[in-house]
């Protein structure tokens, strides 16, 4: 098992940005945000491979942006142009067994989550 700690989210105005962070406490093969609003399912943001490789959900493409920095085992992710609509808790989620591949979005492939950040956004 995997540790994840995240880092505090926020609150923001619509057209800001934030950008969380999530420390792995070991080795992982994919890494990824997901967020869930009040009443709604926990939906995938973004995933990063271990071997580098991204996936995002289409509709986030070009907002958010998944890094990593593998000497500190850091997953980040940058929020750009925030929208009201992006309020939710945002949860850092990793397999450590293998890689997701098409499976990214499913909240079934991935063994550990983090605790969970809030991220508000005000029109």
């Amino acid at each position: 098992q995997v540790e994840l700690v995240e880092s505090e989210g926020g609150s923001v105005q619509a057209g800001g940005s934030l950008k969380l962070s999530c420390r792995a406490s070991g080795a992982t093969y994919t890494l990824a945000w997901f967020r869930q609003a009040p009443g709604k399912e926990r939906e995938a943001v973004a995933a990063l491979d271990s071997d580098g490789s991204t996936k995002y959900d289409d509709s986030l493409l070009g907002r958010f942006i998944i890094s990593e920095d593998s000497a500190k085992n850091t997953l980040y992710l940058q929020m750009n142009n925030l929208k009201p609509e992006d309020t939710a808790m945002y949860y850092c989620a990793a397999n450590s067994f293998g890689y997701c591949d098409g499976n990214w979005w499913d909240v079934g492939e991935y063994d550990d989550w983090g605790q969970g950040t809030q991220v508000t956004v005000s029109s």
